[in-house]
């Protein structure tokens, strides 16, 4: 497991460079550092000299039948040559239509039509970078009535058919259940283990009718209670702690990173002590 890290912002940049703080990876927004030259690629070389670094992405698209682009995919490619990132993730979304952006990550239609088309893309992804890619499950804020399987189903099939991987965004999980009124518990148990590569962790804003994925407060405790949930389903796994608005100070966020370690390794205890209890038992009688 790579450990506990955290999306790499702008504002830290001197802080990380000056300091290189007990961090034990970093997650950087791919899109911010495809330019060869610029500051953003000049500071991921240096932090990439002290730290495993993950790519976390925007623009893979892969809800829809738009055609490959090629120009991201070579600058991804060449990115992914230089800093040789643990791993490349994207969304389990889409994005634009005909050459336009929404700038926004849109759901979709959890259909046998939607995900043979998911998964041909990801496939025509992974074969293009010669890597596999993650995908991030999204926030939901309305469900479609065309859906014929559940989101972590789809998932599921997903990994089956095109070999990626996931990155389990719990608060995402948290929001999409609020939303649309399901258990966020039962969809976790839905997930196959072995697919999961990484979650995340990041704050929500609450409207009371529906919840936001803001990114911009801390962890609520729904989402932590949810997050020790998870370790305990899933084992150990990398955990990234994500801020995108209102930044705070590094030492915030190191102690929110600190909370997210004590949480797993309290679950990875439970879990070994619910393991075991079968043996004991056994051993006693």
């Amino acid at each position: 497991m790579l450990g506990y890290g955290l999306g790499l912002r702008s504002v830290h940049y001197d802080h990380v460079l000056t300091h290189k703080p007990a961090v034990d990876w970093f997650e950087l927004i791919t899109e911010n550092y495809l330019a060869p030259g610029g500051r953003p690629r000049a500071v991921l070389r240096e932090i990439r000299a002290n730290y495993p670094v993950a790519l976390h992405g925007l623009s893979f698209n892969v809800g829809t039948d738009e055609p490959l682009d090629i120009h991201y995919l070579d600058q991804l490619k060449r990115l992914i040559a230089e800093v040789e990132p643990a791993w490349v993730s994207d969304h389990l979304c889409w994005t634009g239509l005909h050459g336009y952006t929404s700038h926004d990550l849109l759901p979709i239609a959890y259909t046998e039509e939607n995900l043979q088309r998911v998964a041909d893309k990801v496939s025509r992804i992974q074969d293009y970078l010669q890597h596999r890619i993650v995908l991030e499950n999204p926030s939901i804020y309305i469900g479609f009535r065309s859906s014929s399987m559940t989101e972590p189903e789809f998932i599921n099939a997903l990994v089956r058919r095109a070999g990626c991987e996931i990155l389990l965004d719990i608060n995402n999980v948290y929001v999409s259940s609020f939303n649309l009124g399901f258990d966020p518990r039962a969809y976790i148990d839905t997930l196959t283990p072995s697919a999961i590569r990484q979650f995340h962790l990041a704050g929500h804003t609450n409207n009371v009718t529906h919840i936001i994925d803001t990114h911009d407060h801390p962890v609520c405790d729904e989402v932590w209670e949810l997050y020790r949930y998870a370790c305990g389903r899933f084992g150990p796994v990398a955990t990234l702690l994500e801020r995108d608005d209102h930044i705070p100070e590094f030492s915030e966020l190191m102690i929110e990173l600190e909370q997210a370690k004590t949480l797993q390794e309290q679950a990875l205890q439970q879990r070994a002590l619910l393991k075991n209890a079968p043996q004991q038992e056994a051993l006693q009688s």
